[in-house]
């Protein structure tokens, strides 16, 4: 589905990312794991069209992207669900679920099943739907910033650090709706540093270290290497 050909992107003067090499294939759930600052959100960035590449290729379902526009990407189904949530804190929860959907903003009967699969996934925001969604929980707050990715039908979600800053009983849940938004078909780029609950229901994963991917393999392999436990893992 998705193929990183020797990726570079740079600002400026600065190489944020090199020489990165990734694919993942339909339905699988990948994990790009890495420290603060690693190359994992510049890596979504070039997917999304945010962040030009310096050079090399990137390609989604067997076309080009490194070129196109973010807004076409998501409308292709490459859709990114933003670190820090990105909410519209005076909106209500219902409208930015709706700005989730804006580009199918004309298909009215879509956007309502979608609007119905997210209260399934997440009942609070359907109890919440004219809440402002500032007023929200942080764990609240990331499960609509989930919904409102989902409300743009994606074929590849990929969620920055969704359990950054939520209580282990709430990271324990959010992983799970991840496994159920997969089992429905949608395939998962997810980038954590909490490293055993995403090998928990990952395929496989790569690792970052400045800027550049130093280890890859199977979740089960990454889970087994003492360098990778020691480092994100603690054991």
């Amino acid at each position: 589905m998705l193929k990183l050909t020797d990726v570079a992107v740079n600002y400026g003067s600065f190489t944020a990312i090199n020489h990165v090499n990734i694919e993942v294939a339909e339905g699988e759930i990948v994990v790009l794991l890495g420290a603060n600052g690693a190359g994992k959100s510049t890596t979504f960035r070039s997917i999304s069209g945010i962040s030009k590449l310096s050079k090399g290729e990137s390609h989604f379902q067997g076309m080009p992207i490194g070129g196109r526009a973010p807004d076409r990407n998501v409308r292709e189904g490459i859709v990114q669900c933003a670190e820090g949530r990105k909410l519209f804190p005076q909106m209500t929860v219902q409208e930015n679920l709706r700005m989730g959907a804006y580009v199918h903003r004309k298909k009215k009967a879509e956007i309502k099943d979608s609007l119905e699969y997210v209260y399934h996934l997440f009942p609070i925001l359907k109890e919440k739907h004219h809440d402002e969604a500032g007023s929200l929980s942080g764990g609240q707050q990331q499960m609509l910033a989930i919904g409102r990715a989902l409300m743009s039908k994606p074929k590849l979600l990929m969620l920055d650090e969704p359990s950054v800053g939520l209580a282990p009983l709430i990271v324990e849940q959010m992983f799970q709706v991840i496994e159920e938004i997969n089992r429905e078909g949608i395939t998962i780029l997810l980038a954590e540093q909490n490293a055993n609950a995403a090998l928990s229901i990952a395929d496989k994963g790569y690792v970052f270290e400045n800027g550049e991917i130093v280890v890859q393999g199977t979740a089960s392999e990454l889970l087994a290497n003492d360098e990778v436990r020691k480092a994100y893992i603690g054991a």
